[in-house]
């Protein structure tokens, strides 16, 4: 497996990405997470919607609770065309708990704890945490990668306004 080193920080010490780097035009790899009723999700079965795909560390840190928050209120403007999910190694238990006390209804929260499935094929696992790196990820309807952003430090906010905008250019 593929492993990147030097590409993000967590407080300012260099950490390993295992997988490839995504970049615009992809096409977005598929995998497999679980969701909050533990069945089984795949990628494929988004088909014909945009997605914002987040990638967070886990749910219980102040800046993964922020950013799952907004994405959420975000999604409530962007209408039936667009799927946002959040991508976590937190267990489905942990997930459906966060979200019932935040309140958050519009984004789907999914785990990779089972098989880091999303973290190898996106290029998102940190190697010496299991955990997965901060990144935003936009695919269009044909299931091309319109914009990637991995954080070069994973305990800051991924540009919202860029990714809101990507969003409303995919759905045309």
């Amino acid at each position: 497996m593929n492993e990147r080193t030097g590409v993000i920080t967590f407080q300012g010490n260099p950490l390993t990405l295992v997988g490839p780097e995504i970049r615009v035009g992809d096409t977005a790899p598929d995998c497999a997470v679980v969701a909050n009723d533990l069945s089984r999700v795949t990628l494929a079965d988004y088909a014909g919607k945009v997605l914002v795909i987040a990638a967070v560390p886990s749910l219980d840190t102040p800046v993964c609770d922020m950013e799952t928050r907004r994405f959420n209120t975000e999604a409530a403007a962007l209408g039936d065309a667009v799927k946002i999910l959040t991508v976590s190694m937190d267990l489905p238990f942990a997930q459906a708990r966060w979200c019932g006390a935040a309140g958050v209804e519009a984004v789907q929260t999914l785990s990779d704890h089972a098989e880091a499935s999303f973290g190898e094929q996106w290029g998102t696992l940190i190697k010496e945490l299991r955990l997965l790196t901060r990144a935003v990820f936009v695919v269009g309807r044909d299931g091309k990668v319109a914009y990637v952003e991995y954080l070069k430090e994973i305990t800051e906010e991924p540009d919202y306004a860029a990714a809101i905008e990507a969003v409303r250019t995919a759905i045309g």
